[in-house]
């Protein structure tokens, strides 16, 4: 499968659709699509990787920097749709303790709305 990302916004939330492999080959263009979205759109971000076949630390490296910038802006991120493999790299270094990942886009959709009415 070839690397593509799609953007869509769905009632204030930046949703992006990323199909393909997240290495060090394709991180450049990933960050920077995800900097475009965030410094043109909504300020809550899921990160859609049901499609993704494989991620590396450099990948992971992107992800933690656009968490980051969204985090010093006041906004969010989460991911939905990981399968077990990339699921397992979120949990071995750890980054479930910063990062929601949901099993489907409207849970994830729902725990945005969820956020925005408590002010979290």
């Amino acid at each position: 499968m070839e690397f593509a990302v799609e953007q869509r916004v769905d009632n204030g939330v930046n949703i992006v659709k990323v199909s393909g492999e997240i290495d060090v080959f394709s991180s450049p263009r990933l960050r920077e699509m995800l900097l475009d979205v965030i410094d043109k759109g909504p300020l809550r971000l899921v990160v859609d990787l049901s499609d993704v076949t494989f991620l590396d630390s450099t990948g992971l490296g992107v992800l933690v920097g656009i968490y980051h910038r969204l985090r010093a802006r006041n906004g969010s991120m989460s991911f939905v749709g990981a399968n077990d493999r990339v699921r397992r790299v979120f949990h071995i270094t750890q980054l479930t303790k910063i990062f929601s990942l949901y099993d489907t886009l409207e849970e994830a959709l729902a725990a945005e709305r969820a956020d925005t009415r408590t002010g979290s």
